[in-house]
């Protein structure tokens, strides 16, 4: 294609995508946009893992609000609903004061500390949600010249297996769990959580993989004791 033709193609497409449809014209796909043209399929992969993983956390905030309902009324929300929305009907960019103004693993860790006295959904939820932008390099909507970390992915995996095994396993001084989740009672099995949790799991596993085989890089891989592992940071990775 001449160089002088590429002009006139961009302004037909943008009219296209302006116009999707009139007289005569035939079907064009309502999800079609302009945008899309500057994204690879690994693009679009991220995109979806982005959603899903966000619908996840959703739903597990839900789940722990119905579970532990003192948790919302600690933050002085009017409903469960309002407590969720506040976190998910949102740009993600709000401060919680009630979390100390903190984000990712250093709120997550404030769910299982004993003397924090605030909304410990709030804390896990929001300590996951917001790990898990910062794994996307806090992007939500991706294309061909932005550069995802295999690493990342892979710790972001890794934390919610221990945020899993922390939220089963830990308990205050009473021997109390700091959040009610899954429940064992009889024959009686309720593992939605962990069901929740597996599919975060698996998502962000399978991501830094096809990631790491894109750019040709290597995910460095981690072993711990769940008993006593540490969140693995997010943040200035090396190459």
């Amino acid at each position: 294609m001449k160089w002088f033709l590429i002009p006139a193609l961009v302004l037909f497409l943008a009219a296209c995508t302006a116009n999707p449809k009139g007289p005569g014209k035939g079907p064009v796909s309502p999800d079609f946009r302009f945008a899309s043209l500057a994204k690879t399929e690994v693009d679009q992969v991220a995109d979806l893992h982005m959603l899903e993983s966000l619908s996840h956390l959703r739903t597990l905030m839900e789940k722990l609000y119905r579970r532990n309902p003192r948790e919302w009324k600690k933050s002085g929300q009017a409903s469960l609903e309002a407590a969720v929305a506040r976190v998910f009907d949102s740009d993600f960019q709000q401060t919680f004061p009630e979390l100390n103004d903190k984000r990712g693993i250093d709120a997550l860790y404030l769910c299982f500390q004993e003397d924090f006295s605030g909304d410990r959904v709030l804390a896990l939820v929001w300590g996951m949600t917001t790990m898990t932008l910062a794994a996307y390099n806090d992007k939500t909507d991706f294309y061909a010249w932005d550069d995802l970390d295999q690493q990342k992915l892979y710790n972001a995996a890794r934390n919610y297996e221990i945020s899993a095994w922390k939220l089963a396993t830990n308990r205050d001084s009473q021997g109390q769990p700091f959040l009610l989740s899954n429940e064992m009672n009889g024959e009686v099995r309720n593992l939605s959580f962990e069901r929740e949790f597996g599919k975060l799991i698996a998502e962000h596993d399978m991501l830094a993989k096809i990631v790491a085989g894109r750019t040709n890089r290597t995910v460095v891989r981690v072993v711990q004791n769940l008993a006593t592992a540490i969140f693995l940071p997010l943040s200035a990775l090396p190459r």
